[in-house]
Order: C-alpha cells, then sequence, then structure tokens
C-alpha cells in the first residue's frame, strides 16, 4: 500500500506588540517568523525550529491553532 501524505501543521501567529526597544535577538525571532509590522499575521509550520523561536519571542505574540 502507498503512505499516505500527512498534511503539514501549521500555527496562525500574530503580532501584538511592537518590537521597539526589545533586544536584537528577539527582532531578529520575530522577523524570521515573517512577520513584519503590528497585527500582522503568517501562518508557519509547526516545525521544532519555529517552536523555539515562538516561545522566545511569546510575550509579543498571539499564537493560533
Amino acid at each position: 500500500m502507498a503512505k499516505a501524505k500527512q498534511e503539514a501543521k501549521t500555527l496562525k501567529v500574530t503580532l501584538v506588540k511592537s518590537t521597539i526597544g526589545r533586544i536584537q535577538a528577539h527582532r531578529a525571532c520575530v522577523s524570521g517568523l515573517g512577520l513584519r509590522r503590528m497585527h500582522h499575521t503568517v501562518e508557519v509550520l509547526d516545525t521544532p525550529a519555529n517552536r523555539g523561536m515562538i516561545n522566545t519571542v511569546g510575550y509579543l505574540l498571539k499564537v493560533e491553532a
């Protein structure tokens, strides 16, 4: 039997607080997630790398499954 393709799980991430005055590493995590401005929402793959960035700057974000 052929293996069924699994759908890649995604997370909706929204920037709800500004990156002004934050440390450079946290700004890099926000841009690494693809967020450009306040209230910008992107869908990212649910990978360990993305989870790590989300955990680092979770105080700036709103995350939905």
